[in-house]
């Protein structure tokens, strides 16, 4: 009796650790497709919601860097084949933003790589590597 007791409560905690990924997983998925949308249709500044709190108070934008995602409209957001885990708490995602100059008319290309950090007391995905640089070449 003592090993059944022992066997059903090793089960359920293996399927209480299964569902908690689960919606780890699902939460990632979401913020993963809501920021994609985010700097897709409202443009990159709006990705600052899901930078993590402490990146933003360390190194937090400058006016010139705003005035440079106002610049610029996202004409292509492709996320590619999607997150690689790095651990049980972080993944990462290489990413590929076009996007136009609205004064110039010129399209160009950036790749991202995006580190993303699960905080499990607020049981949210937060952008621990910042918005992209889009000055680089």
């Amino acid at each position: 009796m003592r090993r059944i007791l022992l066997l059903l409560a090793a089960s359920a905690a293996l399927l209480l650790a299964a569902c908690a990924q689960n919606v780890r997983n699902d939460s990632l998925v979401a913020t993963l497709n809501a920021y994609g949308s985010a700097v897709r249709w409202n443009g990159l500044e709006s990705g600052l919601q899901f930078v993590d709190p402490e990146v933003l108070k360390a190194h937090p934008p400058t006016d010139f860097d705003l005035a440079r995602y106002r610049q610029v409209r996202v004409s292509d957001y492709d996320d590619g084949s999607g997150p690689v885990a790095l651990g049980s708490e972080k993944v990462q995602q290489t990413v590929r933003i076009s996007f136009v100059n609205i004064h110039t008319q010129a399209e160009r290309s950036i790749v991202a790589q995006q580190v993303w950090r699960y905080d499990e007391k607020a049981k949210h995905w937060w952008l621990e590597s910042g918005l992209p640089d889009i000055d680089k070449h």
